[in-house]
């Protein structure tokens, strides 16, 4: 896999070094992926605006994809504190996890890590230690905030820098090859809700310690470019298990607002199509503005074998993508007209899906949501993976755990689910394997989209638009739902 930054033996050297100190990371499929085009670009961005707005329309295709954040990547900085903050903060959650029912604290709770980045040490309130000092037993490169915190709690008789408080530790922090960061910028992560997102994480089976391990330090994420409008980063965890989003800081207060009722809906209805989500964060570099972004799962995970993914408004303006030539690995996700002519094969599980989609929009119109989508995957399902199989037992259990009677299982509208990874966006069909979601679900209908509404009902005639009413945004969807099922 082409990669930025240091020789290959320096690398295997790097990372030898680190194994024994850090966990182990989660296992997980890797795509074809590509160097990141941002180092390259950003030489060339100077003299590129002569070119016109078609060199620029070139440029952007050519930056679709999935690429893997390496040292010259820009926002490798900001990754690898993304990264050392939430090994921390998940760090807290294990040492102090939530007990008895849930309060309303659990869901308005705010704990703010300062993190100092500088030479190798670690404050802890009483005084500075330092590493070097502390752990001659591994090379200085390796010696970082995570091998440092980890070492502290298991066994060398200093005190649990967790104990003294959220604020009161920092330290230096360094990727996963010991490359420290730049100096003299320290950061701040915060952690919105941590308790209720600790307990959403166990009620779905989520360890906290593979949650930790694919997020922190363990690999480098991966950047998502695509043609989505949004002026959101995307990136992936390094086994693509986790999506994290940049969001406005608008938006996070509507997840927030709703998060208690997003908890109550996946009780009601544990096998929703609701992404599910498990953490909001915050990060302030230095004295700098606040940057929030949100974790879920992915819904298109395991990724190793999906030939097809789409996300899919049910509607037609602006829901065209170019496709990538055939052979290309690019990953792209392709809109609903490139989607004119398929159909979703789904055989007894038809009747769930259809189910589902009407319980989980109408809990979207509810709170006045709206612009939202159903995410889409096909993967072809191997000859032995095909029909229920030997997996029957599993599945049944795995699937009906904790329903007290037939009347709340069909309020629940449960369903079988298969024996993968990621099960609760799988439906297996007769041939093929499907990954379904919904996602982006904190999108008012607010005066901002009513204005948008106003402006295509003007400019679109007889063409169907993204913005519309929650209630015919629901409705719609689950008309496209119907429509392209079997």
């Amino acid at each position: 896999m082409p990669r930025g930054g240091r020789a290959a033996g320096d690398t295997a050297r790097g990372r030898e070094a680190v194994a024994g100190a850090m966990p182990a990371p989660s296992p997980g499929p890797r795509e074809v992926l590509a160097s990141s085009p941002e180092a390259g670009s950003r030489a060339a961005a100077a003299g590129s605006s002569s070119r016109g707005l078609l060199w620029h329309l070139q440029d952007k295709r050519l930056r679709l994809g999935l690429f893997e954040i390496d040292p010259g990547h820009e926002l490798h900085q900001m990754t690898c504190m993304m990264q050392a903050g939430l090994w921390a903060a998940t760090q807290v959650s294990m040492d102090h996890p939530p007990t008895g029912p849930p309060t309303e604290e659990d869901f308005s709770q705010v704990l703010t890590q300062v993190h100092e980045v500088g030479s190798p040490r670690l404050l802890h309130g009483r005084g500075c230690v330092p590493v070097l000092a502390l752990f001659p037993q591994f090379p200085p490169q390796a010696v970082g905030a995570m091998a440092c915190l980890r070492a502290l709690q298991e066994g060398c008789g200093y005190p649990d820098p967790l104990a003294l408080g959220p604020s009161a530790h920092t330290w230096a922090p360094v990727d996963a090859l010991g490359a420290a960061l730049p100096p003299q910028q320290g950061f701040e992560l915060g952690t919105l809700a941590g308790p209720a997102f600790a307990r959403l994480r166990r009620s779905l089976g989520l360890a906290d310690e593979d949650y930790q391990a694919a997020l922190g330090p363990g690999g480098p994420y991966l950047q998502f470019l695509s043609t989505s409008k949004s002026k959101a980063s995307f990136f992936l965890s390094h086994d693509q298990r986790f999506f994290l989003k940049t969001q406005r800081r608008r938006e996070v207060q509507v997840l927030l607002a709703h998060l208690p009722r997003y908890v109550q809906h996946l009780q009601r209805h544990p096998h929703s199509l609701l992404a599910r989500l498990l953490g909001v964060h915050s990060l302030r570099v230095a004295q700098g503005k606040k940057k929030y972004f949100i974790i879920m799962q992915s819904v298109f995970f395991p990724a190793g074998r999906i030939s097809e993914r789409y996300d899919i408004k049910g509607c037609e303006v602006s829901r065209w993508v170019d496709p990538a030539p055939e052979g290309s690995p690019i990953v792209q996700v392709l809109k609903d007209l490139n989607f004119e002519g398929k159909t979703i094969n789904l055989g007894p599980q038809r009747s769930w899906f259809l189910r589902q989609m009407e319980l989980d929009t109408a809990f979207l119109r509810e709170l006045n949501m709206t612009d939202y989508s159903l995410l889409v995957a096909f993967q072809q399902l191997h000859e032995d993976e095909k029909g229920l199989g030997s997996s029957l037992i599993f599945r049944t259990v795995r699937s009906v755990r904790g329903i007290q009677s037939p009347e709340e299982s069909g309020a629940q509208n449960r369903r079988l689910l298969p024996d993968a990874p990621n099960a609760l966006h799988i439906v297996d069909g007769p041939e093929q394997r499907y990954f379904l979601g919904l996602v982006d679900l904190v999108t008012v209908y607010g005066l901002h989209k009513r204005l948008e509404h106003l402006c295509g009902t003007l400019c679109c005639l007889g063409r169907t638009f993204s913005p519309v009413s929650p209630a015919c945004y629901a409705r719609r969807l689950c008309q496209w739902a119907e429509a392209h099922t079997e």
